[in-house]
Order: structure tokens, then C-alpha cells, then sequence
């Protein structure tokens, strides 16, 4: 039958990220439609214990994303730390794979890997949130994504961010659609994926 969702959510996030993912993901409805994936700054062994902590607040099913896994709507994906994450289309379906190039921004995981492998991917509309951190991560992935695909940017503002870097790093760039506090950007993501 193949993979007929034409939308996903990418998100990124760094300090402060994941506190600021508990609310925003636990505000998502189970029935959002589409995929969501995340990318948070976190070392070897720690996105596990997010991943669920995140599924047992939220109506959404979240899980730490595995190599070969098929990307399915109403469902979020956190990449594992020390990993990078991006998504291949092949068999008439998207699917997550991991690679283990160097950092890049200083991170690994980056949300740019993430962002670039949508570029080839089948989905139309990529609605992307970059959140808390420092640092640039997101600005250049999602700047090249922009040149292939149809994108939706929100940033989170600054008076509800831990450290104001990743989010100002784009408004910069001139990448961003919308810059919103914290609370609201979910149903922003909720609205922007159901419109017809």
C-alpha cells in the first residue's frame, strides 16, 4: 500500500530541551496524523529514559527511534543519543536510519543530518520547530531542506527558552515562520498538519 502521509514534524532541541519537550509533547493529540521526530542534544544512553518518561505524560506514542523502523504516523520518534538520525525512503515507505559521521555544530546527534535526509524523502510539507539551545543546530539543515521541500518554521521565543541560541540562530537567518512561547507552539504543529 505504501506510505501515503504527506506531512511530518521535525523538532529540534538542546539545553533546556528536555523539559521543554515534556510540554510540548504531552500537549500533542494521539491523533495528530503525522510522525514527529526529535532531535535532542544528549550523550550515549540517556534518550531511553526520555523517550519514556515523554510516552507516559503524552497521548502520543513516543519511543527512542531504531535503526531499520518504519515512520508511521501518531507516533514520535527521539533519536538515540551518540547517533545521528535521518529518514530514507525505499519500498514505498519511510524509515529511520541511524549513521555515525562525525559531530557537526559540536553535537551528535544534529538536528541538521535530520533535517537534510527530508529532502529526499516523499513527505510534501515538513513543519519544523527548533527549540531551547545553544549554539546554531538547525539552521543550516533546515536552510538547505527549504530549497527542496515546502517547509513550516517555528521558533520558540526567547522569554521561554533556557538558552536563546538554536531559536535566535535562525530567526537570524530569516528561516522562521513563526516565533512562539513554549505552551503554544504544539497547537501551532497540531494546526499546521491538519489544515487541507
Amino acid at each position: 500500500m505504501g506510505d501515503n502521509v504527506r506531512t511530518i514534524v521535525a523538532i529540534a532541541s538542546s539545553t533546556g530541551g528536555p523539559r521543554a519537550l515534556q510540554t510540548l509533547v504531552s500537549a500533542l493529540p494521539g491523533d495528530l496524523g503525522v510522525p514527529v521526530l526529535i532531535v535532542q542534544h544528549m550523550p550515549v544512553g540517556f534518550t531511553e529514559a526520555l523517550a519514556k518518561r515523554l510516552d507516559s505524560i503524552s497521548d502520543i506514542k513516543v519511543v527512542e527511534a531504531t535503526h531499520g523502523e518504519p515512520v508511521v504516523p501518531n507516533k514520535v520518534y527521539l533519536c538515540r543519543g551518540g547517533k545521528h538520525m535521518n529518514v530514507d525512503y525505499y519500498g514505498g515507505r519511510h524509515v529511520i536510519r541511524y549513521s555515525d559521521e562525525g559531530t557537526r555544530e559540536g553535537v551528535k546527534p544534529c538536528a541538521n543530518y535530520m533535517y537534510e535526509s527530508l529532502m529526499n524523502c516523499q513527505y510534501n510539507l515538513v513543519v519544523c520547530a527548533v527549540l531551547t539551545g545553544m549554539g546554531a543546530d538547525g539552521t543550516e539543515g533546515i536552510g538547505n531542506l527549504i530549497r527542496h521541500k515546502k517547509v513550516f518554521v517555528i521558533a520558540q521565543n526567547a522569554e521561554s527558552c533556557a538558552v536563546f541560541g538554536m531559536p535566535k540562530s535562525a530567526i537570524k537567518a530569516g528561516i522562521v515562520d513563526k516565533e512562539l512561547t513554549l505552551s503554544l507552539i504544539a497547537n501551532e504543529i497540531t494546526m499546521k498538519v491538519r489544515q487541507k
